[in-house]
């Protein structure tokens, strides 16, 4: 099979019909072989009664429904998991992703070798003060601390070789931050292409301000994740030593003071650098300890599903 379209969404019936139409019209004019995943993330609307008549009426569509909303992160895992495709395309099922981009997407994976080819959505359509400035700051920390050279990350419509989505874990909100977790899978050939955004035609954005927020923390986890995850007592251990020889300096000077330069002064405890020597030590040693900790869960941990699958198709 050439292509596997996954589809993550929450409350989407209006556009899903109208979404399969325009992707089956463009992927059958290619001469694509190709099928088209669904998933559903815990919709409360009637858009899981859509897929269903989707699925009875054309083969190509399959679904997973999730029992509850467990994310976007979440649905794109459970699509990866079953994408039979030799190529994988991403796109959000609101019609704002442009199914007239895929062509050229596929051919930029299997004629021009790119491991994953990302969307950017130059001119948009949405709040320039809710989603675009945002957007812009969000993206140039992105590649500030990434390294990657890309205008959009948070672009739903990207394509990928199959290697890629089958090594990559996504989890939590990482979907933001494919283009990095593969960068540090190993694959190095990215490459960006400039997409049609469509303005939004049914419903309301899923998504608020506080996406921005947790977009940042979770760029913190991803750059810590890609330098530490493998090696936790390499920053903890190093830190906690530095602390504690700071607490040691301390406790060594006010030793030879006591002791040989001036013994009838001051109690030790008295003075404010015994506090700074004691919590040094301290912070030293409970840093060496979350390294030591880090390193046995590291070697200990277990893949675990993050999320319920209540019907498939």
């Amino acid at each position: 099979m050439q292509l596997s379209v996954v589809i993550p969404l929450l409350n989407e019936q209006e556009s899903l019909k109208e979404l399969h139409h325009w992707l089956s019209e463009v992927l059958e004019a290619n001469g694509f072989s190709y099928e088209i995943l669904f998933i559903d993330d815990g919709s409360t609307d009637q858009s899981w009664d859509e897929i269903y008549t989707l699925s009875r009426k054309h083969t190509q569509v399959k679904a997973i429904r999730f029992s509850k909303n467990y994310g976007k992160s979440q649905a794109l895992h459970a699509g990866f998991k079953a994408a039979q495709g030799d190529v994988i395309i991403t796109m959000d099922a609101d019609l704002q992703d442009n199914p007239e981009e895929i062509p050229e997407l596929y051919k930029m994976i299997t004629e021009e070798g790119y491991d994953l080819v990302s969307g950017w959505k130059k001119k948009r359509y949405d709040s320039v003060i809710a989603k675009n400035l945002p957007s812009k700051l969000f993206n140039a920390a992105a590649r500030k601390t990434s390294g990657l050279k890309l205008h959009d990350f948070n672009c739903g419509l990207k394509a990928y070789k199959k290697d890629v989505i089958k090594t990559v874990d996504v989890y939590g909100e990482m979907h933001r931050y494919i283009p990095v977790l593969a960068k540090n899978a190993g694959f190095s050939n990215i490459g960006e292409k400039v997409v049609q955004h469509q303005a939004r035609k049914y419903g309301t954005t899923k998504f608020g301000m506080e996406r921005f927020i947790n977009g940042f923390l979770d760029l913190l986890t991803i750059w810590f994740l890609s330098r530490f995850a493998k090696r936790p007592m390499h920053l903890f251990g190093a830190l906690g030593v530095f602390m504690f020889f700071i607490g040691f300096c301390f406790s060594l000077y006010l030793g030879i003071d006591k002791l040989f330069i001036n013994p009838e002064g001051r109690l030790i405890t008295d003075r404010p650098q015994f506090y700074i020597a004691l919590v040094a030590m301290l912070i030293g040693v409970q840093l060496f300890i979350a390294g030591f900790i880090g390193e046995l869960l590291q070697r200990s941990s277990k893949d675990k599903e993050r999320y319920q699958i209540k019907e498939t198709l």
